[in-house]
């Protein structure tokens, strides 16, 4: 089980449970096409946004595999809901998990996605006690892939057209490290 003291704050970012306020910040990305291209997802209207919100919400614990923890990642500079992590607790008999980010593309590129994932890394870890956490992407998605290695996690598998996402054939690639590999970049820091 994972209950993880909020805020989780980082040298520039605040990481906590999604609320009410954050619908605007949420949509604002949400709705964009760049956003879900390489997503399972169309861009949502407002209605879904709000609802997804509320699912968000309700996922500030993990309490058993298959659980996802969803965290608004807010900068600390202007209190502004920037994007999102996420850690899914895939299985407790193999300790296994997996992140996620969606961030609003205003905020691309200045290492705040690495940033968060780091934080959500160290919650699986050192929180859940996980051997291995991967991250999957879609094989176009190559500002995802650098999140993951800035990360120090390896490329381990490209699966060529293994699922078929808005109509068309698409690769996935998936990424892992394991925590021997955290407690050593750790150590190094």
């Amino acid at each position: 089980m994972l209950r993880p003291a909020y805020p989780i704050e980082t040298e520039r970012l605040i990481l906590r449970p999604f609320r009410d306020d954050d619908l605007e910040g949420l949509y604002a990305y949400q709705s964009l096409p760049e956003v879900a291209r390489y997503l399972y997802w169309k861009p949502r209207s407002l209605e879904e946004s709000r609802s997804f919100l509320k699912q968000k919400m309700s996922a500030a614990t993990v309490e058993k595999e298959g659980d996802w923890l969803v965290l608004a990642v807010e900068w600390r500079e202007t209190a502004e809901l920037i994007g999102e992590v996420n850690l899914q607790w895939r299985s407790r008999e193999h300790r296994q998990g997996e992140i996620g980010y969606i961030f609003n593309p205003a905020y691309h590129g200045k290492g705040f996605a690495t940033e968060a994932a780091e934080a959500v890394l160290r919650l699986g870890f050192e929180g859940l006690d996980l051997h291995r956490i991967c991250g999957r992407l879609d094989g176009r998605n190559a500002a995802s892939a650098r999140v993951l290695e800035r990360l120090g996690m390896r490329r381990e598998a490209h699966l060529m057209q293994n699922e078929m996402v808005k109509g068309e054939w698409s690769d996935e690639v998936i990424y892992a490290m394991l925590r021997h590999e955290w407690d050593a970049r750790a150590s190094s820091s």
